[in-house]
């Protein structure tokens, strides 16, 4: 199991980089700041949480548990809702997409309450 999440955890990292060079780079000069900024927000939350992502597969195999299960899950969650989102907020100018990035923000709270609640169970 944890494998599977530090494979996913990292692919999503390079993703993360990537698209926070291709927003630097190929999207400087096509985007105003405002939404250059929305951008740059979703790659930092997806870096973020990629490595919260492979925390939280070490947690699951040091302390079993629901809760440290959860956790890559919600992160996971959080990551496609928030800063997929965002990167097509930031693309097409849909506002309407701005409904579901609370959801992913809540999922990336409920990520790392289940790790905090994980850890402090298994120690």
């Amino acid at each position: 199991m944890i494998s599977r999440w530090v494979a996913i955890g990292a692919a999503l990292g390079a993703i993360g980089v990537a698209m926070g060079a291709f927003g630097a780079h190929a999207l400087k000069a096509r985007l105003d700041a405002d939404m250059l900024a929305v951008w740059e927000t979703a790659a930092r939350y997806q870096l973020v949480h990629a490595v919260a992502m492979i925390a939280a597969a070490w947690a699951a195999e040091r302390w079993p548990g629901v809760w440290t299960s959860a956790a890559p899950w919600l992160f996971l969650a959080g990551t496609v809702l928030f800063s997929g989102s965002l990167y097509v907020l930031a693309l097409t100018g849909q506002r309407t997409l701005g409904t579901v990035t609370p959801f992913g923000g809540v999922s990336f709270i409920a990520g790392w309450l289940a790790l905090a609640i994980g850890a402090w169970q298994g120690r």
